[in-house]
């Protein structure tokens, strides 16, 4: 994702920040293999904000832990809600 794109998603996500992490699934127990998860030291970091918004990603697949593996940032999806929104199989 470039920088400008960024920043403005940024921006416009501040109304949506959220003080806890939104994830069942984490704070992962450790590191994965591969570098990959989110320790409770790194959560603290983290600027989580609120599910609302729904983003279109390419991925190439999901890991055996439910994870998605080398994952990029197409755009927005405005027509669709995020409670909407479920895995595809």
């Amino acid at each position: 994702m470039v920088p400008h794109v960024r920043r403005q998603l940024f921006k416009s996500w501040r109304p949506l920040s959220a003080t806890k992490c939104p994830f069942v699934n984490l704070p992962d127990a450790k590191r994965s293999r591969w570098g990959g998860g989110v320790t409770a030291d790194e959560m603290k970091e983290i600027q989580w904000v609120r599910p609302l918004v729904v983003v279109q990603i390419r991925f190439h697949e999901w890991t055996a832990d439910a994870r998605l593996r080398a994952s990029s940032f197409l755009g927005l999806r405005e027509d669709k809600s995020a409670a909407e929104v479920l895995r595809e199989l």
